[in-house]
């Protein structure tokens, strides 16, 4: 009887043991998940736009993601592999919700990111040590060669915020923009 009762107790522990090994497994998959959603390989970078993005609304100090059908215009961007924009300043109206559409006139993949000048500094930073990073938020689109991609942003925060290409060594080279944001009653043209 005393063996039996041995027996069950170390099958109990055992038993605790794999489901504490279990618990921990689990905790650590959840514990990465944001890692793993931070990549930034290539087999997302095909053009997609923000409506495709499961990426949740978030304020950002330069706006907010776009609803589609509240667009007020369109601006065209070219990127072109001379690692420019085209054009390289835009301005646009505090609340305005702008469609860019972002044309890859390059051969070599290219996105464009809007920003403050820090978090593009920290995000290019990011790109250097871990070039294979996927990312799939609201304020950026990937375009492949000789495609096409929407970013559909609203710009309800007055100031100067920045585009840039954080491919690794792109934006090391200049590939960035100005985008100014006014109070509508300061606009003096736009792009």
């Amino acid at each position: 009887m005393a063996t039996v009762a041995t027996a069950m107790a170390v099958k109990a522990k055992v038993t605790v043991a794999r489901a504490a090994a279990l618990a921990s497994t689990v905790a650590l998959a959840a514990a990465l998940q944001p890692v793993t959603a931070l990549a930034h390989g290539s087999a997302s970078h095909g053009s997609h736009s923000p409506s495709q993005s499961s990426a949740q609304k978030e304020q950002k100090p330069w706006g907010i993601a776009g609803d589609p059908p509240r667009v007020a215009r369109t601006i065209t961007v070219s990127m072109t592999d001379d690692m420019r924009f085209r054009p390289d300043t835009i301005e646009v109206r505090r609340g305005e919700t702008i469609r860019l559409r972002v044309r890859n006139d390059g051969k070599v993949l290219h996105e464009l990111v809007i920003g403050t000048r820090q978090e593009l500094d920290e995000h290019a930073a990011m790109m250097v040590k871990f070039p294979n990073m996927e990312h799939d938020d609201p304020w950026m689109v990937h375009v492949d060669p000789g495609k096409s991609g929407d970013l559909v942003w609203h710009f309800n925060r007055a100031g100067d915020f920045e585009f840039a290409c954080l491919i690794p060594g792109h934006y090391q080279a200049g590939m960035s923009g100005r985008i100014r944001v006014v109070e509508p009653a300061q606009s003096k043209g736009r792009q």
